[in-house]
């Protein structure tokens, strides 16, 4: 699996989907599809149009869904390829997700406090989510949290806690990216960065660039 780069989707119209196929295409491991403000129909449509666009341009790139475990569902059951979903501390249980979506999801869990952390490290068996999302990396315009940036210091001591990969989200941009990548984190999640862009596949193309310079300590 790769973690390096996790593209979160803003909007819901065919720029939203082609950027998500443009990210996949330079390689990004998961794109998540994010709209908070659609109805169940219109989230699972654009859930399905995303899938499809993201099969065709890169078949290795898992496609989940934000929160919305009964969406990923009906996606899955329609045929599109989704392959799970990123849970929040208050959502569906991850035991209850990968009951209803299969042995075979992608579970994520947002855990971004050392708290959290521990809590989700001590998990077995099906409660255990496959990743952890943690943030906020600094203060984001995209989602309120309430609680305080993590930093880079603070991924370094979130990493240690656990085995779980951590991805680190909340405003990342491409300059942040390579110390990210010396944290211990396994990746970075990244939404205005890849879908404000003009290009967004030579951006996320830049994205993991920068990681893997970080990766190799040439920061």
């Amino acid at each position: 699996m790769d973690w390096r780069l996790h593209l979160v989707t803003s909007g819901s119209g065919a720029d939203t989907v082609a950027a998500a196929a443009a990210a996949a295409r330079a390689g990004a491991g998961i794109v998540q599809v994010r709209a908070k403000d659609l109805l169940a129909a219109d989230l699972l449509d654009l859930v399905c149009r995303v899938a499809d666009s993201v099969a065709s341009a890169a078949p290795s790139t898992r496609v989940i869904v934000n929160d919305r475990v009964d969406v990923a569902w009906a996606a899955r059951r329609m045929g599109a390829r989704v392959h799970g979903v990123h849970l929040g501390q208050r959502d569906v249980a991850v035991r209850d997700a990968r009951a209803m979506l299969g042995a075979d999801a992608l579970v994520g869990l947002t855990a971004g406090t050392a708290n959290f952390v521990r809590e989700a490290e001590s998990r077995r068996g099906p409660s255990r989510p496959d990743y952890l999302g943690a943030g906020p990396f600094r203060p984001t315009p995209t989602k309120s949290v309430g609680r305080p940036p993590v930093g880079l210091d603070g991924y370094v001591a979130l990493a240690a806690l656990t085995s779980l990969p951590v991805v680190a989200i909340g405003d990342v941009r491409r300059a942040d990216v390579a110390e990210l990548a010396g944290t211990g984190v396994a990746g970075v999640a990244v939404v205005r960065e890849v879908m404000d862009a003009a290009e967004p596949e030579l951006v996320a193309r830049s994205l993991l660039a920068e990681w893997d310079r970080g990766e190799q300590g040439s920061v």
